[in-house]
């Protein structure tokens, strides 16, 4: 994992891969809590047996929204500020889910870090982020993030 000291470090980063994550794997019951948490239950996800004789690898797929949420997680795997006091999602400028992610597939994260700009207190981060699906040529998703970060 990379590290650097402090929120303003980053900068020297500009342009790099930060690192690739660790693969997890996207089960029915994450796809199921999500779709718990979201209200969103439509049967692509949700529903194994209509899947089975329904979609193309007779697979239920994960949420793109639930795909997106693992970029805050498993970016806590690409690397770390050390001093910082805390970091706040900011938000996205582009996101694109650019293949499913069928049941039981392994994902993990590719970052890389874009531009630093500095704000009160600390460091506005802007992150390419690919979630790549083990297997497939094609990303799950590409988004590009906007991260805080605070001395």
């Amino acid at each position: 994992m990379l590290t650097v000291e402090r929120p303003a470090d980053m900068k020297a980063l500009i342009g790099q891969e930060l690192g690739v994550s660790e693969w997890v794997t996207v089960d029915q019951a994450t796809i199921n809590k999500f779709a718990e948490a979201t209200g969103d239950h439509q049967w692509i996800h949700v529903d194994v047996e209509r899947a089975k004789k329904e979609m193309p690898d007779g697979k239920t797929i994960a949420h793109g929204f639930l795909t997106l949420s693992l970029v805050a997680g498993l970016g806590g795997q690409t690397h770390d500020i050390l001093k910082r006091s805390r970091g706040i999602n900011y938000g996205s400028n582009k996101v694109r889910f650019t293949s499913p992610v069928p049941v039981d597939s392994r994902v993990r994260l590719r970052q890389k870090l874009l531009k630093v700009e500095d704000i009160d207190g600390g460091v506005r981060l802007f992150y390419e982020n690919q979630i790549e699906i083990e297997g497939s040529s094609r990303p799950a998703l590409v988004a590009e993030t906007i991260a805080l970060a605070y001395d």
